[in-house]
């Protein structure tokens, strides 16, 4: 199942192939963070985490146990059930843009 909240998706893998743990901000896994708004995907629950590969741009989110609650301050709330998933950015494609690619926007 794809979860997505604006122009953040999650993408269901059966092993991320990342270990390195990405530091939470305020108590907080950040997700995304919009490039105008500040606001922020993210999750609070203490049973999920973060991952990458050292270097890599490429995140995962693993949730164990029980469901993670995914926010943001102009999105409802959604449940992320427990599992493995790659975390993507999603783009949109503008060719009259003068930036032909961009992040999605909702």
């Amino acid at each position: 199942m794809l979860i997505r909240q604006g122009d953040v998706l999650l993408v269901p893998v059966s092993q991320p192939t990342a270990s390195q743990p990405v530091p939470r901000r305020h108590g907080r896994l950040v997700l995304a963070t919009g490039e105008l708004s500040g606001h922020a995907h993210a999750i609070a629950d203490d049973h999920a985490e973060l991952v990458t590969a050292e270097g890599a741009a490429q995140l995962f989110l693993l949730v164990h146990g029980t469901p993670a609650t995914l926010t943001h301050e102009e999105h409802t709330p959604l449940t992320v059930p427990p599992g493995a998933y790659r975390v993507v950015r999603q783009r949109e494609y503008d060719p009259v843009a003068a930036e032909a690619e961009r992040y999605a926007y909702d």
